[in-house]
């Protein structure tokens, strides 16, 4: 499959997405937000268009990654198709003058195929762990300190669960663990994405990304959490690029904290 047809397919998810909102559906956004807990080192329309193609896909690769984790396409098997980035290694001078040893070309339609169509040996490290997020939140904690975040509990925020601002988050003391480590992700989300440009967001579009930024999290390391995607409707408003950027910024906030946490 060509890079342009690639491209048509994520024009298509694109429009679905919108024309699905537009109608006062949500589920396909909330497919999409699950989907960037399991992708969350894709790009956007990359999650985009593994969704489309193949809206269950749980881990994908490469027919050679494949193989040498023991593991094996079966055969008829259809590829899902991604847009890979194309790079060339810069001469040596070159890299001293420009910095950095690699240049972006382009990118090309690559194949690649989802657990479901392999069979081989066993990948323990695949799957989710229950609803405890057991030492997900203590590695929670150590991120929000190296972002350099001072963390507090005080009764007399209720009955806010949690609140943020100028480096600093407070929550309610004793509260369930994975209700505890959901608020402190959207609290986290409000201080990577809304820190320094809270005047030129409304409040709504800041706690709707908050909230699918907590999703997306807690959907990826096992806790179930609600859509996270209901207010979209009104904040989407028709406006594609808004959608979009909206999704680029959980997505990539997201990341963020699931790298920080070693998912």
């Amino acid at each position: 499959m060509k890079s342009d047809e690639v491209k048509q397919l994520t024009n298509q998810a694109i429009e679905q997405l919108c024309t699905a909102l537009s109608a006062g559906c949500s589920e396909k956004l909330t497919r999409y937000l699950a989907a960037m807990s399991r992708f969350h080192r894709y790009s956007l329309h990359n999650v985009m268009l593994i969704t489309l193609q193949k809206p269950t896909a749980s881990h994908v690769a490469g027919f050679h990654t494949w193989k040498k984790l023991g593991r094996f396409v079966r055969k008829g098997e259809k590829a899902i198709f991604i847009l890979a980035p194309m790079v060339r290694t810069k001469e040596k001078t070159e890299a001293e003058e420009q910095g950095g040893n690699r240049v972006l070309l382009g990118f090309r339609g690559c194949g690649v195929f989802d657990y479901s169509q392999t069979e081989g040996c066993e990948l323990p490290s695949i799957g989710r762990i229950g609803g405890d997020p057991s030492e997900h939140q203590e590695r929670l904690i150590k991120y929000v300190a190296t972002q350099g975040i001072a963390l507090s509990y005080d009764q007399a925020i209720h009955p806010a669960r949690g609140i943020s601002g100028g480096g600093k988050i407070t929550l309610l003391p004793d509260m369930p663990p994975a209700e505890n480590f959901g608020t402190l992700v959207h609290e986290v989300a409000h201080e990577l994405l809304h820190r320094t440009n809270r005047v030129t967001t409304t409040k709504r579009q800041r706690e709707t990304e908050a909230e699918a930024v907590a999703f997306v999290v807690c959907h990826a390391i096992g806790l179930e959490t609600g859509t996270a995607s209901q207010d979209y409707i009104q904040l989407y408003n028709g406006d594609t690029k808004l959608l979009l950027d909206c999704l680029e910024r959980v997505r990539s906030a997201a990341s963020q904290i699931l790298d920080g946490i070693g998912h």
